[in-house]
C-alpha cells in the first residue's frame, strides 16, 4: 500500500492545528530542503495517514545529497600513504524517527539529517603492513609513439593500481577497471577479434591484463580464469597474455594467502609494471614465469584495412 498507518503519530496528537508549518531539513547549516507537511500527511476520520511513497522519495532525495563513498587509504606516487577517509551513509531509520516528530509533535520545524560512517575497507594500518614485501614483479614493453593506445595503458593501469585483495577474495579485471568508455578516456586503437585486427574503443588494455597475469603468477596468486588471444602477442611470450573484453574474457585470480596482497601499477613512456606487494611475514609460494622481450615489433601500416599500429 501507498499509504501507511502512522500509529505512534496518531497517540502524540490531540489536534493538528499546530503541527502545520513547513519544516527545513538541513545539513551542516546548509538547507537541503523545504518540506509542506500537507503534502506528505492526509489527515482522514480515523487518523492522520503518511504517503509512503512520497516519503521514500523524499529519503532517496536526501541520501543524494548527504551521502558519500568512503576512501580507501593509498600509496602515491612516490610510496607514501594518503589516509583512508570515511564516508557518510544516511540513516534512515533516525530520519524517520525526527521526521516524525516535526509533524506529530509541537515545534521543530528544522530537521538536522542524521548520519552514519561508512569506513573504508582499507585503512593506513593495513596498507602500512602490506606495501612492503614485493612478491612478484612483471613489466612488459610497447611504442609510447602509438598514442591512443598508450593512453588506453595507462588508464587501465591507473585503474588497478593500489587495489588490495584480501584472503580468499577474487580480483576481476573487468570489475575493476569497469567498461572502457569514451566518457572515461579510452580511445579507438587496435584490438584482435577472432584472429583479425580491428580497431575498438580500449584497445590496447589486455597488454596491462597480461602484465598484471604474469606478475600475479608469479607471485603465486591462484589463477581462476584466464584467456589467450586467438594470434600471438608481442608484448610476452607466447602462451603468457590474458586477453579481456568487456562482454567477453575476464581475468580472475584469487589471493590464497593469509595476508592482504596489494596491486602497484605504473605505466610510463614505453613500459607498463605490475608488482604484487604483501607482509614481509607471508611465505609465498613464487612460480618461475619467463620474462617479457624490450623488442617491439615494426609498426605496419594498417590503414588499407581500417587499423593503425601495433595489436592488442
Amino acid at each position: 500500500m501507498s499509504l501507511t498507518w502512522i500509529l505512534a503519530a496518531m497517540m502524540l496528537i490531540g489536534t493538528r492545528e499546530t503541527a502545520q508549518e513547513p519544516i527545513d531539513i538541513v545539513h551542516q547549516g546548509d538547507t537541503l530542503s523545504q518540506i509542506q507537511q500537507s503534502d506528505y500527511i492526509h489527515d482522514l476520520p480515523v487518523g492522520p495517514l503518511i504517503d509512503e511513497r512520497k516519503l521514500e522519495a523524499l529519503i532517496k532525495h536526501v541520501a543524494e545529497r548527504v551521502e558519500t563513498e568512503p576512501r580507501n587509504a593509498v600509496l602515491d606516487g612516490a610510496g607514501r600513504i594518503v589516509p583512508e577517509k570515511p564516508g557518510m551513509k544516511l540513516h534512515g531509520a533516525e530520519f524517520r524517527r525526527r521526521l516524525y516528530g516535526s509533524m506529530f509533535e509541537k515545534g521543530g520545524v528544522e530537521l538536522e539529517v542524521p548520519l552514519r560512517p561508512v569506513f573504508p575497507r582499507v585503512d593506513s594500518e593495513v596498507l602500512s603492513a602490506i606495501k612492503v614485501n614485493a612478491i612478484g614483479s612483471y613489466s612488459t614493453y610497447f611504442n609510447s609513439r602509438n598514442r591512443n593506445r598508450s593512453s588506453n595503458i595507462v588508464l587501465s593501469a591507473q585503474a588497478i593500481n593500489n587495489t588490495v585483495i584480501f584472503p580468499g577474495e577474487k580480483f576481476s579485471f573487468n570489475g575493476t577497471v569497469g567498461m572502457r568508455t569514451r566518457e572515461k578516456g579510452y580511445l579507438r586503437a587496435p584490438v584482435i577479434v577472432r584472429g583479425e585486427l580491428y580497431e575498438d574503443i580500449g584497445g590496447g588494455i589486455c597488454q596491462v591484463s597480461s602484465t598484471l597475469y604474469n606478475a600475479a603468477d608469479r607471485a603465486g596468486l591462484t589463477i581462476v580464469e584466464r584467456y589467450s588471444h586467438s594470434r600471438n602477442v608481442h608484448y610476452v611470450p607466447p602462451g603468457r597474455d590474458a586477453t579481456v573484453s568487456w562482454y567477453g574474457p575476464d581475468f580472475v585470480f584469487v589471493n590464497p594467502y593469509n595476508h592482504p596482497v596489494l596491486i602497484r601499477a605504473y605505466a610510463g613512456p614505453g613500459s607498463v609494471s605490475v608488482t604484487i606487494f604483501s607482509s614481509d611475514m607471508l611465505e609465498t609460494r613464487p612460480r618461475e614465469v619467463p620474462g617479457a622481450s624490450r623488442t617491439l615489433p615494426e609498426e605496419v601500416d594498417l590503414e588499407e584495412r581500417g587499423v593503425n599500429g601495433t595489436s592488442d
